[in-house]
Formats: structure tokens, C-alpha cells, sequence
């Protein structure tokens, strides 16, 4: 169920989150509104806009040590994100960490086949984990 909350309605993930993110998501939203109108462009305009200081840990959005894009298609933008879409990986911030710390995140998250898993896919198991 969505919340209202700083004028837009927020996914339960980000109702869950600081201020900042929220704060984030909903300016974003209303800007992205106003330019592409209401719909999946100006949602996904506000999510990208999310990734780029915040991180999805389980149920959440927690910052990011250091901004910046999450995954190619966070990387790509633009026309030429929507194009050629590339993989999310659910809100894990693949570019931003190493596969040591992707492999520790899955280990605390108890995710079986980790030590034969490439770093992309340690990002696919965190996020269907955190689902």
C-alpha cells in the first residue's frame, strides 16, 4: 500500500526510508511530472534519480557511501537507457561496491552458491533476497 507523503504517493520500500531519500524520490517525481506527465516515464525518471545516492538494503533505501550511478542502466541514461535497457539489478548498487562486498552482504543474507557467484551475480541473489 502507497503513502502519501511530501505531495506524491510513495512505494512501500520508500515509506521505509529516511527523509532524504523520500525527499529524493518525491521532488524528482513531481518534476519528472511536469515535464513527461503522470506515468512509468517520470516513475522511473524519480527511482533513477533515487539510485543515484541511495542503495536498497532488504526492505529500504539507505544512502550510498559514494553517489553515483548503481548499474548500467543507471550508467547509460537518457535516450539511450531507453532504447537499449540494460539490467537494475534491483536497487543493489553493483558499480558502487567491489565483489568482496557483495559477497559479504550475501553471506549475511545466508544466499547458498555465493563463493562460485560472479559479482553480478551476487547483485541478482541480494536483490531477489531483498524482494
Amino acid at each position: 500500500m502507497s503513502k502519501q507523503r511530501f505531495g506524491v504517493e510513495l512505494p512501500s520500500t520508500l515509506q521505509r526510508s529516511p527523509d532524504k531519500a523520500q525527499r529524493t524520490y518525491a521532488k524528482t517525481l513531481r518534476s519528472a511530472e511536469g515535464e513527461y506527465g503522470r506515468g512509468e516515464r517520470a516513475r522511473r525518471t524519480a527511482m533513477a534519480s533515487l539510485k543515484h545516492g541511495f542503495e536498497k538494503v532488504g526492505d529500504h533505501w539507505e544512502p550510498k557511501d559514494h553517489k553515483g550511478p548503481s548499474d548500467p542502466q543507471d550508467a547509460a541514461g537518457g535516450r539511450q537507457a531507453r532504447e537499449h535497457p540494460k539490467e537494475t539489478f534491483g536497487g543493489v548498487d553493483v558499480l558502487g561496491h567491489s565483489k568482496a562486498e557483495l559477497y559479504a552482504r550475501a553471506k549475511e543474507l545466508q544466499i547458498a552458491g555465493r563463493s562460485t557467484m560472479s559479482k553480478e551475480a551476487l547483485a541478482r541473489a541480494i536483490a531477489r533476497k531483498q524482494r
